[in-house]
């Protein structure tokens, strides 16, 4: 196997690791960092369970090789939780129940810390949409938005009514 060093800013912290460059960024995190919150799911991009924050975008960890990492600055749930940044809306996503199996939960919370990030006015017809490319089994994704849309007026982001 040929490995490759490869360094980039962790939930905060500067890392260093080796890896063969052909390893896929959701397995090398994994393995190298015994974070559990990315999780593999279909390994195709399209579940959300492997979902990443990388130099602020959301992406796909299992579409991302390891070695597209160096230099980078990588987030994941381990550290929005301890940096307090997602703090509202895991509260708000127990409280609602909108974590079962909770297999799916830590792509759902980025994924809506991403949407709800810089935003001015939503809804919950956007919220879905956002959510779309993030499949959960347990909850039908009502108490997900639920949750999404009571952080958003928490956060004095305007809610918008779709129309019946």
């Amino acid at each position: 196997m040929n490995s490759t060093t490869i360094r980039f800013l962790l939930n905060g912290e500067q890392v260093e690791a080796q890896a063969d460059p052909r390893i896929h960024a959701i397995d090398f995190l994994r393995e190298q960092f015994e974070l559990s919150s990315p999780r593999v799911g279909c390994e195709h991009g399209v579940c959300g369970a492997c979902t990443i924050r990388v130099d602020g975008q959301i992406i796909r960890g299992c579409l991302m090789l390891s070695m597209q990492l160096d230099g980078s600055k990588v987030d994941t749930i381990e550290g929005l939780t301890a940096a307090g940044e997602i703090a509202d809306l895991q509260e708000a996503f127990v409280a609602r129940n909108a974590v079962q199996c909770g297999f799916c939960t830590s792509g759902m919370l980025l994924t809506g810390q991403d949407f709800l990030t810089g935003a001015r006015s939503i809804s919950r017809e956007a919220i879905r949409e956002h959510l779309s490319g993030n499949y959960c089994r347990c909850t039908g994704y009502e108490a997900i938005v639920d949750a999404i849309e009571s952080v958003a007026v928490r956060r004095g982001i305007q809610v918008t009514r779709e129309a019946s």
